[in-house]
């Protein structure tokens, strides 16, 4: 079965930006709606979709699967990263406030 005669270029960009939504509202929630695919939502659902785009896809779409598996690796890479960012520069922010009330 080919990615392409079921899906379209839309589809790849809502999960590219909406993984989660993207999943629960297409339908593949209830597809493989086992407890590791809920934990798999919830927790990194852009590896979620890299694993089920491999077991589907794999031999029609090759290509397609390894770039899922980039931008899964990358993009969850990058977001706890920014996230760890965010977190230290708004603690840093929030000492620096509390100590110029003090003074």
């Amino acid at each position: 079965m080919s990615f392409w005669a079921i899906h379209g270029i839309f589809f790849i960009f809502f999960l590219f930006f909406f993984p989660r939504l993207t999943m629960l509202f297409t339908g593949i929630a209830f597809a493989w709606s086992g407890l590791l695919f809920w934990l798999g939502w919830i927790f990194a659902p852009r590896l979620t979709v890299a694993i089920l785009a491999t077991s589907v896809y794999w031999h029609t779409n090759t290509i397609l699967c390894i770039l899922a598996w980039l931008w899964a690796l990358g993009g969850e890479t990058f977001e706890k990263r920014s996230a760890k960012t965010y977190v230290i520069k708004s603690m840093v922010a929030r000492h620096n406030n509390a100590m110029r009330d003090v003074n």
